[in-house]
């Protein structure tokens, strides 16, 4: 609360005690009596609340509530569900809750799978521009639950949770670093060279938090991710295992010696050079 420079408005007891009787007979009632001078910014209520409260400060977000983000937001699907298709205005980005949704692009007619994506991922971010079109088609891979959240609703979250908009900032971070990925891998012509350059990749980034050379992709994701059909990325794992290049455990990929896969990567090179001398 503000003070006010004229004090609290009540007399002294020694002048009170000095006043005469006439004196408070002439006196205005106290009904009437003039009140201290006080800031017109300050309401006349808050003369009347403890000092404290007027310097609060409103608690800082701990975070959204995700029962009620899912209760306002939560879109349920069922396999095999058409969240969206490209070309279709994109009004909705989508966070997905549950399940997984693979991303499609038509390719000269023929559909190629970007990517699949898990419970934690954001899609369908180009809602985020006015007027954007869908670049791709989201079908859902299992039921599941994505949060659909318009370009105003995204924006107040990200703004009053940093925690979120960390969270996005990284996602469209690694977005891009798979996108680069993906590039150079198309750039190799043997579709040996193409998995184990995927799996070099996927290694170093298991290795980077902390982790083994481990990881677990299913076979549609590891194609996604090198731009070759499952069966033939399969039959490509199938070799390495029996190399002992790659173990399978448990669903998840493990590479013994990730040296080794390195100088097979570097012998893949340089076989496919010499084949393009001849």
């Amino acid at each position: 609360m503000i003070s006010s420079p004229e004090g609290d408005g009540v007399a002294p007891d020694a002048e009170r005690e000095a006043s005469s009787s006439s004196d408070a007979e002439r006196a205005p009632p106290p009904a009437a009596a003039a009140e201290p001078a006080r800031s017109p910014s300050v309401p006349a209520a808050s003369r009347d609340e403890p000092a404290a409260s007027s310097a609060r400060v409103e608690p800082a977000e701990s975070g959204p509530d995700p029962e009620r983000l899912r209760a306002r937001f939560g879109r349920p699907f069922e396999a095999g569900d058409v969240i969206f298709r490209e070309g279709e205005p994109g009004t909705e980005s989508y966070l997905l809750e549950e399940g997984r949704v693979r991303l499609i692009k038509k390719v000269r007619g023929a559909e190629r799978s970007l990517m699949v994506l898990k419970p934690g991922d954001l899609f369908g971010e180009s809602a985020l521009l006015g007027g954007a079109a869908r670049s791709s088609t989201a079908i859902a891979l299992s039921r599941g639950v994505a949060l659909a959240l318009d370009q105003g609703t995204l924006q107040n979250l990200v703004e009053r949770n940093p925690a979120v908009a960390m969270r996005i900032i990284k996602q469209l971070v690694g977005r891009l670093r798979d996108a680069e990925d993906q590039i150079e891998i198309m750039m190799l012509n043997d579709t040996q060279s193409k998995v184990v350059n995927a799996l070099l990749k996927l290694a170093q980034q298991s290795r980077a938090t902390g982790s083994a050379a481990s990881f677990a992709i299913s076979p549609m994701e590891l194609s996604t991710r090198v731009g070759l059909d499952v069966d033939t990325v399969k039959r490509a794992v199938q070799q390495l295992r029996e190399g002992q290049y790659l173990r399978v455990a448990d669903e998840r990929l493990e590479i013994p010696d990730i040296e080794a896969l390195r100088r097979l990567f570097g012998l893949l090179g340089l076989k496919d050079e010499i084949r393009g001398e001849q």
